[in-house]
């Protein structure tokens, strides 16, 4: 999003704007909170004080959800600007935006289905690694029901478009593992709670789907490490059982990352010889462009209405 130079201001209320874009159809709420941020002089003046990288809408907004314990009316976030600036100011600097969204294995699924079996797993930018589990959830493709290993674990909804190729079972996960700058862990109830503040009110039943995730993640925990993408991937992945296909993927993670970097960690996962599985937004995988890649629509609302899964192996082929 674009960032005045010259008048930080109006940079910040530039961007909630734009923010409010993203928010129409899935959070009135949030649309409305977003649009009031943009002329509110207090918050974008509080915002104006923290590093550029921390003044995203999502950032603020879980933030202050998790410091009131509900989601924030622009009346309710200014008080806590004016009368727990340091707490908030804390909440905004040692946390960040790492919503982990089970759904986004819908569309995960076709393509690891696909693969020779069984797998090693890899996933950057992992979060709790909610999505590293996605043998345990079942799924329904518009009434093609594919049974997850758990019984217990959420079912997964998904509106196929185009020519998909719906899987008829779950694959076989040998080995998994995430790796993330500060993981989050399934079983330390503040994190938990920082998850929950992640979700944006309004969006049906997003909340109920990622508390259904979290119990299935509890009982058998992923491993998901402290780590950079572009520095302790080959260190996380000497790990996996070697007759296994490895698959290293990801989701919403390199649109955090700047180009250069970008191209960096394409280098390494090809050098690597792993499957590289994306399920980013359009433009951000580098070398794919954006009209490229298999389209998929969560039904939940809460996956991007464009999403795009595709996979490249080294040394450089796409499939």
């Amino acid at each position: 999003m674009p960032m005045s130079v010259h008048d930080p201001v109006a940079g910040t209320a530039e961007t909630y704007r734009a923010f409010a874009g993203e928010t129409q159809g899935r959070s009135p709420r949030y649309t409305e909170l977003t649009l009031a941020v943009a002329e509110d002089r207090l918050v974008l003046g509080f915002l104006g004080t923290l590093p550029v990288a921390k003044r995203q809408p999502n950032l603020l907004f879980a933030a202050a959800c998790y410091l009131l314990g509900a989601p924030a009316t622009i009346t309710t976030l200014r008080a806590l600007v004016s009368d727990r600036a340091a707490e908030l100011t804390d909440t905004m600097l040692t946390r960040r935006t790492q919503t982990n969204e089970p759904a986004r294995c819908g569309t995960l699924l076709p393509a690891l289905a696909r693969l020779p079996q069984p797998l090693a797993l890899l996933e950057v930018g992992a979060s709790a690694g909610l999505t590293l589990l996605v043998d345990k959830y079942s799924y329904d493709y518009d009434g093609h029901v594919v049974t997850g290993t758990d019984s217990r674990a959420p079912v997964l909804r998904c509106q196929p478009r185009g020519p998909v190729p719906l899987p008829e079972r779950v694959p076989e996960v040998a080995w998994r593992a995430g790796l993330d700058l500060n993981p989050l862990d399934v079983t330390d109830d503040d994190d938990v709670r920082w998850l929950e503040c992640l979700v944006w009110p309004g969006e049906g039943d997003r909340a109920a789907r990622l508390a259904a995730a979290i119990e299935t993640a509890r009982r058998q925990p992923p491993a998901v490490h402290r780590g950079d993408l572009l520095s302790d991937v080959p260190a996380v992945i000497s790990q996996a059982p070697r007759d296994a296909t490895l698959v290293i993927f990801h989701s919403a993670v390199l649109n955090y990352v700047s180009a250069p970097q970008r191209a960096e960690f394409a280098r390494t996962v090809r050098d690597l010889g792993a499957v590289w599985l994306s399920n980013e937004a359009p433009g951000v995988l580098p070398g794919i462009p954006a009209a490229d890649g298999a389209r998929a629509s969560s039904s939940s609302g809460t996956a991007p209405k464009r999403s795009r899964t595709r996979t490249r192996t080294a040394p450089g082929s796409t499939g």
